[in-house]
């Protein structure tokens, strides 16, 4: 088991502070980082924590899988890595409308 752990359920007021306080009680954090939306800012409702070693990590895991925060249902396992992104998003090529200048002049 590697030492970075996914952590779900997070109530969106929860802070990374609050969270490397959480599993600081199971070992040393070495970081807690919470996802947020990039064009609002608000928390996703999940994070990583890495932890210093592996024994630590999985005596979080063991602990808090499961475990209430702020009223919610803790997920707590060991993270995978990032699934590489294909491309997709923006626009397809071409498919523009009209030739080369395609302007008002030849409408009618």
């Amino acid at each position: 088991m590697g030492s970075k752990i996914y952590v779900g359920g997070l109530p969106y007021s929860a802070t990374e502070q609050e969270l490397s306080d959480l599993f600081g009680r199971h070992g040393s954090v070495a970081s807690a980082r919470i996802i947020t939306d990039k064009f609002t800012g608000q928390s996703r409702g999940f994070g990583f924590v890495e932890m210093s070693s592996d024994a630590e990590a999985q005596a979080a895991v063991a602990a808090l899988n499961g475990a209430e925060m702020g009223g919610r249902t803790l997920t707590v396992n060991e993270a995978r890595p990032q699934e590489p992104r294909t491309g997709g998003g923006g626009f397809g090529g071409g498919g523009g409308r009209g030739g080369a200048g395609g302007g008002k002049r030849d409408r009618y």
